[in-house]
């Protein structure tokens, strides 16, 4: 059962979705396991709160846009009527890649809002 209802708002950096009928815990889980299956580990996790990274920024540093890195942190709060919202928000700007490395940040924020929308 999808839980997504709607896109509140995508700007640079920002996805914002509103789900229905799902707990923190919950979806903390389905995020959890999407994120891992698209290469991610969760490098800080409190309740409601995710930070997910892709790659190595050393590398990042020393290649530039021939390394990936990704950071991303997810902030789930719960609103009325047994709602959730759920942001994404971009937490590295890619500039140590150049403009190849901002726009592969760009393009991977495309990719997870259409993966968030299919939770």
């Amino acid at each position: 059962m999808a839980h997504f209802i709607k896109n509140i708002q995508t700007v640079d950096g920002l996805i914002s979705n509103l789900y229905k009928e799902i707990s923190i815990e919950e979806m903390t889980k389905k995020i959890t396991d999407l994120m891992e299956q698209q290469g991610y580990k969760v490098i800080d996790h409190q309740y409601g709160n995710l930070i997910l990274e892709k790659g190595s920024r050393t590398k990042r540093l020393l290649l530039g846009a021939f390394a990936t890195y990704y950071k991303f942190s997810v902030t789930m709060s719960p609103n009325t009527e047994n709602e959730l919202t759920v942001n994404v928000f971009q937490q590295s700007s890619g500039m140590s890649g150049g403009l190849m490395g901002m726009n592969q940040i760009k393009t991977e924020l495309t990719r997870l809002n259409f993966l968030f929308a299919n939770i």
